[in-house]
């Protein structure tokens, strides 16, 4: 961290500053310019703040010189993490495809759902058992019994599922039921004490990227996570909330590459909240894939239109299917497999 001083400082006022910085266990450098002194704090700076110096009489500014997030980053693991989910590697040369509805209803529905997943070539799925909603009137969720239903219909065809926690009082649940990948929604992102409880548990994580979240804030939750000993974190962008109207998120394409050389783990897509309608949702899966993206999360319903939620943004069966074999040509392009 550099602490900069304001062109009339006394001797006094840097060594209060001094003095703060070494009762925090670091050493400090002055740098003393003909309008500005500089002191810089040598060692370990995530103890410090700018908060811990920025009220001090004479301090201008202050500054994080290194990235706060230690574990996730590039800096401390120069080859890719390769996660995976019951069994599935996600994060080297193989694309996965994570396809299902967005909520957990019936029975039927989650056989058929299992059913065409598999079929269209797929090796996980998806699907809510508990829903966050927007409307506090808007369905939820069937909870533990949608989680029965889920596990039921994704044996049959051994598929490793992936489902929300929304709280951590629910996380011993998931566990009873060997979840095999705890999603980490949007609305979810900074609540610290949920990224605390999934940080102490050995199972994957999908992080999704809040609605107005910077790359930074998105991979110091992540630092949350990984400080509590699980490593295994999946990044996934969802889409931005900016001004435009016309579809539902904007989808930061930029992101991908922006986490590739930021962090070591793995970076999946989510191509049905971005743009809200089932019909972008191929060429943002493409754009996605070709960006490098590890892989994607996708929302099908064996009948769109019967859906209980997110009806406009889901594909049908036949739909993944023929998404599957296009973005296996893109894959094939950029020397990778779906």
């Amino acid at each position: 961290m550099i602490i900069v001083m304001g062109n009339e400082i006394t001797d006094a006022q840097i060594d209060a500053v001094v003095k703060r910085i070494e009762a925090a266990g670091l050493k400090a450098n002055i740098s003393r310019g003909i309008e500005r002194t500089v002191i810089g704090a040598i060692g370990d700076e995530r103890k410090l703040s700018a908060e811990m110096f920025t009220p001090l009489p004479g301090v201008e500014s202050a500054m994080h010189i290194a990235k706060q997030y230690k574990i996730v980053s590039r800096e401390s693991h120069k080859q890719n993490t390769i996660v995976e989910i019951g069994g599935i590697p996600l994060g080297g040369e193989q694309i996965q495809v994570i396809a299902g509805p967005c909520s957990v209803e019936t029975q039927d529905q989650m056989d058929l759902a299992a059913k065409f997943t598999h079929e269209a070539g797929c090796r996980m799925m998806r699907g809510g058992a508990f829903k966050p909603r927007t409307s506090p009137y808007a369905f939820q969720g069937h909870g533990v019994e949608g989680l029965v239903m889920f596990r039921k219909a994704a044996a049959k065809y051994k598929l490793p599922i992936v489902t929300e926690l929304m709280d951590a009082r629910q996380l011993d649940t998931f566990m009873e039921y060997d979840v095999d990948a705890i999603q980490i929604g949007t609305r979810n992102m900074q609540n610290f004490d949920l990224l605390k409880a999934v940080g102490k548990v050995n199972k994957p994580v999908i992080l999704k990227r809040g609605m107005s979240a910077t790359i930074s804030e998105w991979l110091m939750s992540a630092e949350y996570i990984a400080a509590g000993g699980n490593h295994n974190i999946i990044f996934c962008e969802r889409g931005i909330r900016t001004f435009e109207t016309a579809y539902r998120n904007v989808l930061d394409v930029t992101a991908i590459a922006v986490l590739k050389k930021e962090t070591h783990l793995p970076v999946i897509v989510d191509p049905s909240h971005a743009g809200g309608k089932a019909w972008m949702v191929p060429a943002l899966s493409q754009a996605a894939i070709a960006a490098g993206a590890d892989g994607l999360l996708v929302e099908m319903h064996p009948s769109p239109c019967d859906a209980w939620c997110d009806a406009d943004q889901a594909l049908t069966p036949e739909e993944l299917k023929k998404m599957m074999g296009t973005l296996g040509a893109i894959a094939g392009a950029i020397g990778r497999t779906v």
